[in-house]
């Protein structure tokens, strides 16, 4: 089976939303996008590198697959580093996945569609971003691994990755602090009884 990795940029209280830009995600009045811009570091880059080696398929919400296709889709092909990726979008609203290449629409039965994803053969399947897909993957005990990038600050409020009131047990895998205050974490989920 193939392991579904979730990779989040996410502050000290656990915030996700808009992480690479001012006007990315203004729901609820969030006004601190871009967040993570004064604490960049070639690290980071490499580190979303080494994940994207290890899959072969994108996992998105609406809002986040529309992002990163406004962003990579124009790229010439070999700059692309998502071009030959599946993708697979959850919306209900979308009537057409035209605007990024080699795209998919789950529009309905979400928890059942990936866990056929993670069933099929391939390399894993890689999500971030996506707030609202995020707590129906953690929910249903759909997310084997974490990969965060742990930023030194508190926003506040926000959109959060991890859903109140779901217990999750993690192993830490490794560990690496970065200059800029950034910290990688790699975590692995502990399934038990009472994880899940």
């Amino acid at each position: 089976m193939r392991k579904l990795i979730v990779h989040q940029f996410i502050s000290l209280d656990g915030v996700i939303q808009a992480p690479g830009g001012v006007d990315e995600d203004t729901d609820g009045g969030f006004s601190h996008g871009g967040w993570t811009i004064p604490f960049w570091h070639d690290d980071i880059g490499m580190r979303f590198s080494q994940a994207m080696e290890t899959a072969d398929t994108l996992l998105l919400g609406r809002k986040t697959w529309k992002t990163h296709g406004d962003a990579f889709e124009p790229m010439p092909p070999e700059e692309n580093p998502f071009g030959n990726v599946k993708k697979y979008v959850v919306s209900t609203t979308l009537k057409s996945s035209a605007a990024w290449s080699n795209s998919t629409i789950i529009s309905s039965n979400v928890v059942e569609e990936v866990r056929k994803l993670k069933n099929q053969p391939g390399k894993n399947i890689l999500s971030d971003g996506s707030s609202v897909l995020m707590h129906t993957l953690i929910e249903n005990d759909l997310v084997d691994e974490f990969f965060l990038h742990v930023y030194p600050l508190v926003l506040g409020g926000g959109k959060k990755l991890f859903p109140d009131g779901k217990y999750l047990r993690l192993k830490l895998i490794e560990s690496a602090p970065l200059p800029t205050g950034v910290v990688y974490q790699h975590y692995e989920l502990v399934r038990s009884e009472n994880n899940v």
